[in-house]
């Protein structure tokens, strides 16, 4: 394990993944609270999503959010929301946040 560069948790690779999905009899870990621009994102081959509900993240970063939505037959799909107009204030532009760079 090692920890992140922000020291707010861990990071893990695909092999990690693969083990504890394995080991839970579980094909999928659905993730939060990390910023991805279009609001959800897939990686590990999919055995891992990331899924952020903020739009306009803090009213600068310009990202989407999304809400995932599980069928009776586990059929994924998301919704994707960009944000609400706010009265008095410019549209915000889609950049990858400072901390990311």
């Amino acid at each position: 394990e090692i920890s992140c560069p922000r020291g707010a948790g861990f990071t893990f690779g695909q092999d990690i993944s693969e083990q504890f999905n394995h080991r839970n009899g579980l094909n999928l870990v659905s993730r939060a609270h990390q910023l991805v621009m279009d609001g959800y994102n897939w990686s590990h081959e999919m055995n891992v999503v990331t899924i952020f509900s903020a739009p306009n993240y803090c009213y600068r970063c310009g990202n989407q959010a999304a809400i995932m939505e599980v069928d009776e037959s586990l059929n994924k799909s998301f919704l994707q929301f960009d944000p609400a107009p706010r009265r008095g204030e410019p549209h915000a532009n889609r950049r990858t946040p400072d901390y990311f760079l």
